[in-house]
């Protein structure tokens, strides 16, 4: 690496990094703090895990049918105006879930709120790719990522103290756990207004010399990449390789959002006091959240996707299996904790496969598909679980079938990766 490279990298991560993690941290903590609500919200609106689930899960039909309009819009708009829109709209409406009063009052307002958040994270994965050569990506991926599971680390203790409030001001614990969770993300949107660009030549802070590197190095990457699924919206949408990342995304989401929304119900039932439920839920997401930045690193140094991107995610179908079948306590959680570290990981290297594959002329749109088909799997899970509970009095049932969706998804992106190695080979021995 040389000097100038070194320099412009770190004064990009350094730039942007603190504000988006901390801006993910709370999309993240806003849609899976209901699971945390969940523990006296339900009794008080008087919900069946089949309602909660379905208010839960309504959040990825609203993200699901923007989602692809959305990042659509961060292309002609620009990330930073558009990123600054999509916070200030999911900041309300995630403030406004503590005034529900019923079920359908419950799903009108998680639906809303999964509509403005759209785009986000797509989006960002978006916004990387202008700033940052594919050789950084996974490290920086990892890092910004591992706001989810730290969110869970922050969020666990920080909800569990917020719901022992009850009575105060009026107000159930629940509600103000959601004011208090939403309402940071107005101050957080007006300062990244403040901190982000749109392209490294309209960033001040970086020499001329650096800007000349940056957008070289970028210039050069896109014209050597090969994509393999042809350039265009309609192209991207009928192409056999968008439908098996998107059923493979399907299985990692279902996965996480099998873990996020019900590990506080899981540890719970350990017979804790809500206190002690948020500090021993957020163990698997700690260690979720060193090992997937580490296992970034490990990739960028490597160069390597494939593996990177294969084992953890069968080690998260391993862990999240085995926890279902594990009747201690302390087993359970190591079980949980080994099924956070795989899935998490999995996650930031999935993301820094798909330009390969799609080409940077077609990744904005690649990605919000993508993102928006596999987020289904957030409404899908949620329900399924929760239905599940109703009738089997137990979360495991469902995280079982969960858990064979992650195990699918891992079968058809070990096709898919070998389909890419296999056409990459090809294209330089034509190449020679």
């Amino acid at each position: 690496m040389t000097a100038i490279e070194s320099q412009a990298v770190r004064k990009i991560i350094r730039r942007f990094m603190p504000i988006l993690v901390l801006c993910f941290i709370f999309s993240f903590l806003d849609r899976v703090n209901v699971g945390f609500a969940a523990l006296t919200m339900s009794k008080d609106l008087g919900f069946s895990g089949a309602v909660f689930g379905l208010g839960a899960g309504l959040f990825f039909i609203g993200y699901f049918v923007f989602e692809v309009p959305s990042n659509m819009a961060i292309e002609r708009i620009g990330a930073r105006l558009w990123i600054f829109r999509i916070m200030i709209t999911w900041g309300l409406f995630s403030t406004l879930t503590a005034f529900v009063w019923n079920d359908w009052s419950f799903y009108i307002i998680r639906f809303l709120l999964g509509a403005a958040e759209a785009g986000f994270f797509p989006g960002i994965a978006f916004f990387f790719t202008l700033w940052l050569p594919n050789r950084h990506r996974s490290k920086v991926n990892a890092i910004f990522l591992a706001s989810m599971p730290f969110a869970a680390v922050i969020g666990g203790p920080l909800s569990g103290y917020l719901l022992t409030l009850d009575g105060m001001f009026g107000l159930h614990g629940w509600q103000i756990l959601f004011i208090v969770e939403g309402l940071p993300t107005f101050a957080l949107a007006f300062y990244l207004l403040a901190i982000l660009r749109d392209t490294p030549k309209s960033a001040e802070w970086l020499q001329k010399e650096e800007i000349d590197w940056l957008e070289g190095e970028l210039r050069k990457e896109n014209t050597r990449a090969k994509a393999i699924v042809p350039h265009g919206f309609l192209n991207i949408l009928k192409s056999p390789i968008t439908a098996l990342l998107s059923i493979v995304y399907f299985g990692i989401v279902g996965l996480n959002f099998g873990l996020s929304f019900f590990v506080p119900q899981i540890v719970h039932d350990f017979k804790l006091g809500y206190m002690q439920t948020g500090f021993v839920s957020a163990i698997p997401f700690l260690v979720a959240g060193i090992g997937m930045i580490l296992w970034g690193i490990h990739s960028d140094r490597k160069n390597e996707r494939r593996l990177h991107a294969l084992l953890p995610l069968i080690l998260g179908v391993i862990g999240l299996g085995g926890a279902t079948l594990a009747t201690l306590p302390v087993l359970k959680l190591i079980l949980l904790s080994v099924a956070a570290l795989g899935v998490f990981s999995t996650i930031p290297i999935f993301w820094a496969v798909l330009p390969g594959l799609f080409g940077s002329a077609s990744v904005a749109v690649s990605f919000a598909v993508i993102n928006s088909i596999g987020n289904l799997s957030g409404f899908t899970a949620p329900f399924l679980v929760g239905w599940l509970k109703d009738v089997t009095g137990s979360v495991n049932a469902g995280l079982q079938v969960v858990t064979v969706l992650g195990l699918i998804a891992a079968i058809i992106l070990a096709f898919v990766l070998r389909h890419q190695r296999n056409v990459s080979a090809a294209q330089q021995a034509a190449a020679v």
